[in-house]
């Protein structure tokens, strides 16, 4: 009798296995798509496991027939679309809360001239932009208007260095509809992107190049020597201030390189530190491009994004030969625009960078770095800020444009149907996912709602900063 009940057990884990669901598929599976707007981007990996750390090789293909054109799912009834990449790719999962709070995963993926086993990476140009082999697939899920990554890069690309470039896409794992992604560049070097140069071992060239990351312990990370402070520029000695090593990463640099990234560190935020830290021959501008940290600023500011400055607040720096001073680069806005409902993520009418209070009330273990308080105490940095702003708001900040870019946006999602499909993949309107603070009724709702808002934050944003609008 035992035995015969260990068989049917046997037999019905077999069954389970058998039906066993990986790779965090949507909640419908049916979704049919015929013809979009969008590229289509097929991953095939055969029923494999993706991992969140460890790459497995995958097969690729994107379809994009080019501007004014439809993408066909069926190509065998339409033969002859434009292919745009094919290949093996190296994936694995990406991201941080995007991960661990989102049922739609987010990729990462390395082209590859061939089967990773055995492969290289191999730059490729994809959709429009430039040759790289390091992409990532955005999945919006918190941000049911899966634009606001976008709008920010969109808005903020005339001012800064490097803005990553994106396009909507629509994405078939395994044969199966997962819905709207964004195939993006990452802020990372490469000629395309940040063009940096790899650091040497002696002399100049041990200066630069270097990209670090403010953002929490998952990584390998160097910790600052001065605490986090709250509005009054009192530490919080219970928290530190931690940075990850982005290109070359912790494995790829020496200790002497090691030493000299830190050690730069130490300085920049000794100087702002230091009592003397406005001096413009000796303070903090001899370490940072202050245009740089000011439209990083501002980006940050405009959204309210809550893990601005403290998480993917990513810097780096150039040979002292080229530019040694430290600059800012743009990355993971999905919580901006009223789109969290912790630590006050929802207002329009407070500055980020003074949020530690709040965070630290609510249990946040990261909080906004000590340099945003001292830059924003000196009189000359808050003058560049203002001026920066006006400038902005005469050009693609004007609210008029504002609202253009995001019905851009809006109608490259809705013309031909992809957020429909999307949200009968992942339906949630309606419903509260995790941070959002408004709960939007339907796809025009929620844009409505980040106009809404935006009108109301740039309006606060232009008293504060004492700009007014030309008659």
């Amino acid at each position: 009798m035992k035995r015969l009940i260990l068989i049917v057990m046997l037999v019905f884990m077999l069954a389970a296995c058998k039906h066993e669901v990986v790779n965090f598929p949507p909640d419908n599976t049916g979704v049919e798509l015929t013809s979009t707007n969008l590229p289509i981007v097929w991953l095939e990996v055969k029923g494999r496991v993706i991992d969140r750390y460890e790459r497995i090789d995958a097969m690729m293909k994107i379809i994009d027939n080019g501007p004014g054109q439809l993408n066909y799912a069926d190509t065998a009834a339409h033969p002859g679309q434009r292919i745009d990449y094919e290949g093996h790719v190296a994936l694995r999962y990406r991201g941080n809360s995007t991960y661990n709070d989102s049922p739609k995963k987010p990729y990462s993926f390395r082209t590859l001239d061939g089967p990773l086993k055995y492969a290289s990476k191999k730059k490729a140009k994809i959709l429009g932009m430039g040759k790289d082999d390091n992409w990532a697939l955005v999945a919006p899920y918190a941000d049911k208007s899966m634009m606001r990554d976008l709008l920010t890069y969109e808005l903020m690309r005339p001012w800064m260095e490097f803005t990553p470039r994106g396009r909507y896409c629509e994405l078939f794992l395994d044969g199966t509809y997962y819905g709207v992604y964004i195939l993006c560049e990452v802020v990372s070097k490469g000629r395309h992107r940040l063009d940096l140069a790899r650091p040497g071992k002696s002399g100049d060239e041990l200066t630069g190049d270097y990209l670090m990351e403010v953002d929490c312990n998952d990584e390998p990370t160097y910790t600052s020597h001065y605490h986090p402070v709250n509005s009054q520029g009192v530490p919080y000695k219970d928290r530190v201030i931690l940075f990850q090593y982005k290109s070359p990463d912790l494995d790829d640099l020496n200790e002497r390189q090691v030493a000299y990234i830190n050690g730069r560190i130490d300085q920049m935020e000794a100087a702002l530190a230091s009592p003397g830290y406005r001096d413009p021959m000796t303070g903090y501008r001899q370490y940072i491009d202050v245009t740089s940290f000011i439209d990083y600023q501002l980006a940050t500011e405009l959204g309210h994004n809550v893990d601005g400055y403290r998480l993917s607040g990513k810097f780096y720096k150039r040979c002292d030969d080229v530019d040694g001073r430290f600059k800012m680069a743009i990355w993971d806005t999905n919580l901006a625009y009223g789109n969290c409902d912790r630590c006050e993520g929802w207002r329009t009418d407070t500055w980020v960078y003074q949020s530690n209070g709040v965070l630290y009330g609510a249990g946040e273990v990261y909080l906004v770095p000590f340099w945003w308080y001292r830059l924003n105490s000196d009189e000359d940095y808050r003058a560049a800020l203002c001026a920066r702003w006006a400038q902005m708001r005469g050009g693609n900040l004007s609210e008029e444009r504002v609202m253009a870019t995001i019905d851009s946006l809006a109608t490259v999602l809705t013309c031909h149907g992809a957020e429909s499909r999307n949200s009968q993949a992942w339906p949630r309107w309606g419903q509260r996912v995790w941070p959002n603070y408004y709960i939007a009724k339907d796809f025009n709702d929620e844009v409505s709602y980040i106009k809404r808002w935006l009108h109301d934050r740039i309006a606060w944003m232009d008293k504060e900063l004492d700009y007014r609008p030309p008659q």
